[in-house]
């Protein structure tokens, strides 16, 4: 067969093997030529191509040879160039239709302030648990705070996988939790009968209702601007809760949650406000509650803040908490004159009772059957509902 020549040898009757060393591994290819001294050296020069392409870094494996199984090991696939910053943008791009503005929002946020400044520059098939865990050990936030973040990542990277761009989420099934010291405050601050009532007596019209009823029903802020005539069951007794409003979204969009969707018991004060906001709404068929400056709906919790809560507080010699606080003088109300646990929570709409004991434990009383009636005898005060029949 003539001199030999490295690299290359007659692999069988018909196949000529050519061998190299490509990204570390050594290969070998066969090419369908008679191993004759003529083609032996035509094999050889195709050897010394191949290298000198290795060498300038512009040897292309699948190219050169079509049919190799080694060469898929060394073909770069889309997702190998694409760091998790570039996915996290395009997949974010896709979930803007899907999700409500504020969860938007809040993804926005931490894929932009967080995931990306910590890990965008990794590519995405690369990112592991270890490299996740390394970054919240670091990162300064509480466990709630952390939790938050992993969960955007980990959703995004269960899509990653269902595209078929990973073959496997790092963080499926796993959870992060540093030890922390007690919370200096559990951001539960009712306000007290007395405060109630200095606040009621600062405002009139429209805000004294609206802040009457948020007492006595426990809504969030951006379900009680979202609230409309139509959502008042006069027979039954009760307000629907479909919607919310927050200050992110333009329009009002549904309850977050299926416990979220509930119906709320029209205690006597809070009936009685809404009967004295008839006169300022109930005949434009819409919002239940707008703002009285504007005669326009509320935009969210912030405006309300500024034209009508902090004012009002200052004027009562209040200390200052944020309209959510009505949702917890509620809670704490109910639970204080003994209201059924289970009962409260399915009133503000958590799906069951863990997080009432949870977040309202030291407030529990003994359980007692004629739910709602036995607050508004302990905490309503002859005045508030006396100034709303007058």
């Amino acid at each position: 067969m003539g001199r030999n020549l490295d690299g290359v040898r007659a692999a069988s009757a018909k196949t000529i093997e050519i061998d190299f060393y490509y990204a570390g591994e050594r290969c070998r290819e066969r090419i369908k030529l008679v191993p004759t001294p003529a083609n032996l050296k035509r094999a050889s020069q195709h050897r010394a191509s191949i290298l000198d392409a290795i060498a300038r870094g512009v040897f292309d494996y699948l190219t050169t040879f079509p049919n190799s199984k080694t060469a898929q090991k060394f073909v770069k696939k889309p997702e190998s160039l694409m760091t998790l910053e570039l996915y996290l943008e395009s997949w974010l791009k896709q979930k803007e239709c899907e999700l409500k503005a504020a969860t938007y929002k809040e993804y926005e946020r931490t894929i932009n302030g967080v995931l990306i400044p910590k890990l965008g520059k990794t590519p995405i098939e690369e990112l592991t648990c270890g490299m996740i865990r390394k970054f919240a050990a670091e990162y300064q936030a509480g466990n709630k705070r952390i939790r938050n973040i992993l969960s955007v990542l980990r959703v995004s990277l269960t899509d990653a996988v269902e595209d078929e761009l990973i073959e496997n989420n790092p963080i499926v099934g796993w959870s992060y939790k540093k030890t922390e010291g007690p919370k200096e405050n559990d951001d539960v601050d009712p306000f007290t009968t007395e405060e109630q009532a200095a606040i009621l007596s600062i405002l009139n019209g429209q805000m004294r209702n609206q802040v009457q009823f948020a007492f006595w029903t426990g809504v969030r802020t951006s379900e009680l601007v979202a609230l409309e005539w139509k959502d008042i069951d006069w027979k039954r007794g009760v307000v629907r809760i479909r919607r919310a409003k927050t200050q992110i979204s333009k329009v009002a969009e549904i309850t977050r949650t299926t416990s979220g969707t509930r119906d709320i018991k029209l205690l006597r004060p809070a009936l009685e406000a809404l009967k004295a906001q008839k006169q300022f709404t109930f005949l434009k068929g819409k919002e239940i509650f707008q703002n009285p400056r504007k005669q326009e709906p509320w935009s969210g919790d912030r405006a309300i803040r500024k034209y009508s809560w902090i004012p009002a507080l200052k004027r009562a010699g209040v200390v200052y908490r944020r309209p959510y606080q009505t949702r917890h003088t509620y809670a704490s109300m109910m639970l204080s004159a003994g209201e059924n646990p289970m009962w409260v929570a399915q009133q503000m709409g958590h799906k069951d009772w863990g997080m009432i004991r949870k977040i309202y434990g030291r407030f529990m009383s003994e359980v007692v059957p004629l739910a709602g009636e036995h607050a508004v005898r302990a905490f309503a005060s002859e005045a508030q509902v006396e100034h709303m029949t007058a």
